[in-house]
């Protein structure tokens, strides 16, 4: 793996090392490479706000992202991106990694697909959330040079059909457990992908309740 990708500095060290080789054997490469990508978007746009980062901590956090839709986690009855967050927390705490710093790895992981919440949290939080919205559905896709995103998509390629890959991949990670997608952007997956799927309605929870009035 290169050093230095569109001017961002890759991660060395054993903790970073030991990251890669963990989620290389367990996700495919369409979604190996889009947390790859995810981590350069995030860096790239925290350098681009000035904000402070630990560049290590958002590596982490972009790998581990998409954990939780690894087909062990197919029935699980949490949401895939608590699952995500747990593994990560889980490979931190092994790696002895203080617990702050857990902390906010599970927090950025478990908020990423939150809409409207992690740009208000700490910078890590915000960031892998901005990476995964770039590279997912192209937000503030302008605000990146066409060298950046040239350099990015070359050294971790966008595979012929990703949009539709990824919008398969994550149906394949939550058809299994519909029910966890209620209130989040992941309903608009399965209802996409499953004929069968049937959104449940926050209205009609509430105006189909036990209480009277």
């Amino acid at each position: 793996m290169k050093k230095s990708i569109a001017g961002v500095e890759i991660p060395d060290s054993a903790l970073a090392r030991a990251a890669v080789e963990y989620i290389r054997d367990v996700s495919p490469a369409l979604l190996f490479h889009h947390a790859l990508r995810v981590f350069l978007f995030g860096a790239l746009t925290g350098h681009s706000e000035a904000r402070t980062f630990d560049a290590e901590l958002l590596y982490i956090g972009a790998l581990f992202h998409n954990a939780g839709l690894n087909a062990r986690y197919s029935r699980s009855p949490r949401r895939f991106e608590i699952d995500s967050a747990n593994e990560a927390r889980a490979f931190l705490r092994a790696h002895r990694v203080e617990e702050p710093a857990v902390t906010e790895v599970w927090n950025a992981i478990a908020l990423h697909t939150t809409p409207g919440i992690p740009e208000h949290m700490t910078p890590l939080v915000a960031l892998v959330s901005a990476g995964v919205q770039m590279d997912v559905r192209g937000a503030r896709y302008h605000e990146f040079t066409a060298q950046q995103r040239d350099e990015i998509v070359q050294a971790f390629p966008r595979e012929r059909g990703f949009k539709t890959k990824l919008i398969e991949a994550y149906a394949r990670g939550m058809e299994q457990r519909p029910e966890t997608t209620f209130g989040t952007i992941n309903a608009d997956v399965l209802d996409r992908w499953d004929p069968d799927y049937r959104r449940l309605n926050f209205c009609g929870l509430v105006l189909g309740s036990e209480w009277t009035n």
